[in-house]
Formats: structure tokens, C-alpha cells, sequence
């Protein structure tokens, strides 16, 4: 007996179904999500460090790096971008001389407390297209997916 799947077997093979479709809806939603950001004078990273400390208050530089899946380059980088910018400052752990947190400055502040709710309301309307439950269900469906150990 053959154990491979044929080509034909593997296109109706529900989970790489549901990968395919996932990976699409992802992408489809981020790219629209990225867009909207940009319109608003970011980039998609510049706003993930701005909205999780907007959010969040204070974090260590390392921290920020796994919150938003960069790497500690990456995170160097665009905290100098942002702090060049006046949008956040570096702020020294006075118990750690190994830790530094970055910190939403007034400015940075500002800019997110003027974007984020139509930032917010462009997010809810993309998500227009399921109902409460749906919605609900969608969640619940993709924690159990995301929580699957290897």
C-alpha cells in the first residue's frame, strides 16, 4: 500500500486547507493593517513598539524584542529611530546596569492617543465580516490552534 498522498489527496486534505487559508487571511489582514498605519505616518514596527508601551507603560529593551517578535538589532534600531524622533526615551535600570527600559515619551504619547482610535475603528471594520460569535468562536478556535505543542 502507497502511504504517500497523492497531489490530488493533499489538495483535500483539510489541514493544509485551513494552513493555506490562514496564511492568506493573515496576510490579507496584515497588509491592510500596514497600510493603514503607514497613513498614519509609521511603519509597522515604529507602531508595534509605540502601541505596546502606549499600552503596556515602561519595558525592558528585551522584552519589547520578544513582545513583538524582533530581533535585538532589529529593537536597537528602531528605539534609535524613535528616540531620535522624540517618541520615547532609553531609561537605565538603576537596580540592573544591565537592563534598559524604553519609555513612552509625551510626544509619542500624543501621536498615539491622536491615531490609535481610528487605527482601532479601521481594525474594527475589517472584522466586519464575522458576527459577535463568529468572532467569538474564531478566537477560541485559534488559541486552541496556537497553544498545540509540537
Amino acid at each position: 500500500m502507497n502511504t504517500s498522498q497523492s497531489l490530488e489527496e493533499k489538495k483535500q486534505d483539510l489541514s493544509l486547507k485551513l494552513f493555506v487559508v490562514l496564511a492568506k487571511s493573515y496576510r490579507s489582514v496584515m497588509e491592510q493593517v500596514e497600510k493603514d498605519i503607514q497613513s498614519r505616518g509609521l511603519n509597522l514596527t515604529d507602531f508595534a513598539v509605540l502601541e505596546l508601551l502606549y499600552h503596556k507603560g515602561e519595558q525592558p529593551l528585551q522584552k519589547i524584542g520578544e513582545k513583538i517578535l524582533l530581533s535585538s538589532g532589529s529593537i536597537t534600531y528602531v528605539v534609535n529611530k524613535l528616540e531620535r524622533k522624540g517618541y520615547l526615551k532609553r531609561k537605565p535600570n538603576t537596580h540592573d546596569k544591565r537592563v534598559t527600559f524604553a519609555v513612552i515619551e509625551p510626544k509619542g504619547y500624543e501621536l498615539l492617543s491622536r491615531i490609535f482610535p481610528g487605527h482601532w475603528d479601521k481594525i474594527k471594520q475589517l472584522m466586519t465580516v464575522l458576527d459577535e460569535n463568529e468572532k467569538e468562536v474564531a478566537i477560541d478556535i485559534l488559541k486552541k490552534l496556537g497553544k498545540k505543542e509540537q
